[in-house]
Parts: structure tokens; sequence; C-alpha cells
């Protein structure tokens, strides 16, 4: 028996789509194991967020403030997470498999001296109440079933892997301010700076649209640009436009850019190479448009369209226009 801790994510004094997951997860979870779902809140002035937590599911919220911790720091969230753990002892740490959380898992699990499982895509709860955890490998190759020897069990989970529940006002969250001393904090973040105001973020985004060379040039990526426009979408690329300079490195799914498991996942004139797969390969529903019916990406397309994406694109926003 134990709790489910969550470490929640925020941005511009909002919270992340994917700290809502993490309770959604955790209470799966917890329901299991017989135990609560606490949340963690680190930073400055964020106390005002624990409501919506509260809301989400989380029971308890122990809210970290301090100067130093205005923004991420991976030593300074590593020690009041680790602090915090000593005094609660969570049976599972569960962390958002984003840059944050990919940043902070590998050195919040080696602090408390035991194993990480990143980037997870299934967790189940065995006859002992100790997790089993899946996730991909090898660019998406093999899928691996980790198991814990002790606790915290710390899991970090890929984005939109699991559903957030529903907002209940009526839900309210034991909330305790916790006192940590971050530390010695060697490296900051001075500023976050974002080159598209407004851009939706690829690894939050229900739907994706993604363009590869079968675009022909930069310029027709605003084609995409409309699509996703009208889907309320993120874009997104293969390494190959990315590296011909058509678009940022930012919106590169792959296995060296972003791993994105959306909701829907539309990939027009994108050949599916492996590397490019074993990023969007966990998206719920996939659609291929490619005027080559021999292209890789059909053999995991949910839906496959065999034609020139300059003829498809355009009847499919005329479509979606339509219907709205």
């Amino acid at each position: 028996m134990g709790n489910v801790l969550t470490i929640a994510e925020h941005r511009k004094g909002e919270l992340r789509k994917v700290s809502f997951e993490l309770i959604g997860a955790g209470k799966e979870i917890a329901e299991k194991i017989g135990g609560t779902v606490e949340t963690v809140l680190i930073g400055s002035n964020v106390e005002g967020l624990a409501e919506k937590l509260g809301h989400a599911g989380a029971q308890k919220v122990y809210v970290v403030e301090h100067d130093e911790l205005a923004q991420y720091s991976a030593e300074g969230y590593t020690k009041a997470i680790s602090d915090i753990t000593a005094q609660v002892k969570p049976a599972v740490i569960l962390i958002g498999a984003s840059a944050l959380g990919k940043d902070l898992t590998g050195r919040l699990a080696a602090t408390l001296g035991v194993g990480a499982a990143s980037d997870s895509t299934a967790i189940e709860v065995d006859a002992d109440n100790r997790l089993l955890v899946t996730r991909p490998m090898y660019a998406g190759r093999v899928l691996a079933k980790i198991a814990f020897n002790n606790d915290p069990q710390v899991v970090s989970i890929r984005p939109n892997t699991f559903k957030a529940l529903p907002e209940d006002t009526s839900l309210k969250a034991d909330v305790e301010k916790v006192a940590v001393e971050p530390g010695t904090i060697r490296a900051k973040v001075k500023e976050i700076i974002e080159k598209a105001a407004g851009k939706k973020e690829l690894t939050e985004a229900d739907v994706v649209v993604a363009g590869g060379r079968g675009l022909k040039g930069p310029e027709n990526f605003k084609m995409l640009d409309e699509l996703a426009e009208q889907l309320d979408a993120a874009v997104g690329a293969s390494r190959a436009v990315v590296d011909a300079g058509w678009i940022e490195h930012d919106q590169q799914v792959g296995q060296t850019g972003k791993v994105v498991s959306p909701k829907l996942y539309i990939a027009a004139g994108i050949s599916g190479a492996i590397q490019h797969l074993a990023g969007m390969m966990s998206s719920k529903v996939i659609v291929a448009i490619n005027k080559d019916a021999d292209a890789p990406i059909f053999k995991i397309a949910d839906y496959g369209v065999v034609d020139d994406l300059f003829k498809v694109v355009p009847l499919l926003k005329d479509e979606i226009e339509k219907m709205k």
C-alpha cells in the first residue's frame, strides 16, 4: 500500500496538460494499490494553481515556493522532490516525459537510489501491487516491460498517453506549503524565448499535421498550416525537411526530434523512415497521404490515401470547411 506522487508542470502561470494526465494515471494506479494521489507543485507564486490540481483529482498538493525556483532547475527540482519523498514516502512517482521530465527523471531516480522507466506508454499493476511498465525501445521496434525492485517506482509517462479526469470543481485538494531550500543551483534558466507566439506545442496537441519531402518546398507548408488551423492542430515535420531548412527543428517528429502521441496524426508526403515512425507510431489514429503506394508509412497507418498530396490536402480542407 502506498500513495502516488505526481509532478506538476506549468508555464506562464498556467498548468500544462500533462499535469492533469499524470493525475488521471495516478488515480488509476492508486485505486489498485489502495493509496491516494498527491501532487508536487514547484515554482514561485504558484500556490494559486493548486486549486486546479484539486479539481483534476489530486487529493493533496505540496506547494514549494522559492524565488530560485521561478524557472525550472534540474538541481532545484530534484532537491525539492527528494526532500518531500523522504517525508511522505510514496510508492510511485509519476513525471511527464516532456522536455522538463526527460531532464528530471534520471537525476531524481539517481538521487533517490532507485531505477526509472522513461517515456512509458502503458502501466499495469500486478497481483503484488507492483508496477509493470511498458516503454518503447530501439526506435519503437521493441516494447519492453519494466518491473521495479524497490520504492519509489519512478516513471515518466509520454504525454497524451493517459486521459485527464473531467474537471470537478466540487473536489478540493488538501494544500500543504513545504519549505525547501533548493541548495546550490549551478545552472539557471534566465529566460525562455518563444519563436512563434501561439504556436501549438507538438507533444501536447490532440491533432498533429506533419509534412515531409513530398511537399517539394518550404513555401508549401502554408497549406499544412491552414489545415492545422482548421483542426486546432500542431504542425510537425520529418527530419529531412528540417535538415533542408524548410521548418524549425522544434517541429521535428522522430527519434532525434519530438515524440508525439496525438489522437490523430496526419502525415502528408512523409515516406515513413524508421526514425520518423519512432516519434509518432503511438498515435491513436494515423492517416497517411503519399503517392508512393510502397511507402513504409502505410504499414502503420490506420487510413492511407495513395495520391498526390497537392490534390488531397485541398480537398480535405474543403470538406472540413463544409463540416464546420
